[in-house]
């Protein structure tokens, strides 16, 4: 049940909150002595640290045939707490826009909502190549909202057209398997 694959998810799960801590509670007791630059580094550190453990539970997985009902569940559950955790705080942080955010998170509770309903349903709906584009580019997104990069963005609407277009996917082939 724990192989490595779901230890990486978990852990993926915890820095999350960690994250979402360093980006909206800086002036808390614990960080109000710590420069803003250095928690925005800090949660960069902690999203690259957990985005690589994504990839990594994934091929390790498929790899070395360690694919489990709980890691089918806590991958995209771990996926999903680490970009709203990005998300959120940015949107708080005011350096993402209120209306990208909204949409790629109700297309997110959406297709959720979808899957598991298809799971009742015996049907699988497995993650497209659009939905693994689309999480790559919303992570590269994050990345460069934290850092305040240029083009930080336009990769945010990128990514909400590729999230949206990916939802699409997702609805098309569940009315296609039902």
């Amino acid at each position: 049940m724990f192989n490595v694959p779901n230890t990486l998810a978990f852990i993926r799960l915890l820095l999350a909150p960690v994250m979402f801590f360093l980006l909206v509670d800086r002036d808390s007791t614990l960080l109000h002595t710590i420069h803003y630059t250095w928690l925005d580094y800090f949660a960069a550190f902690i999203f690259v640290v957990a985005s690589a453990t994504d990839f990594f539970d994934g091929y390790i997985a498929r790899t070395f045939n360690q694919i489990t009902t709980l890691g089918k569940i806590l991958d995209p559950l771990a996926d999903k707490m680490l970009t709203l955790a990005g998300f959120l705080g940015l949107m708080m942080l005011d350096r993402a826009s209120s209306w990208a955010i909204f949409l790629i998170l109700s297309r997110e509770l959406f297709i959720t909502g979808l899957r598991v309903s298809a799971v009742s349903e015996g049907l699988d709906i497995a993650a497209s190549w659009m939905g693994k584009v689309k999480t790559v580019v919303q992570m590269i997104a994050i990345g460069f909202l934290l850092m305040q990069w240029p083009g930080a963005e336009l990769l945010l609407w990128s990514a909400v057209v590729l999230t949206l277009y990916s939802g699409y996917e997702y609805v098309r082939d569940f009315f296609k398997k039902r």
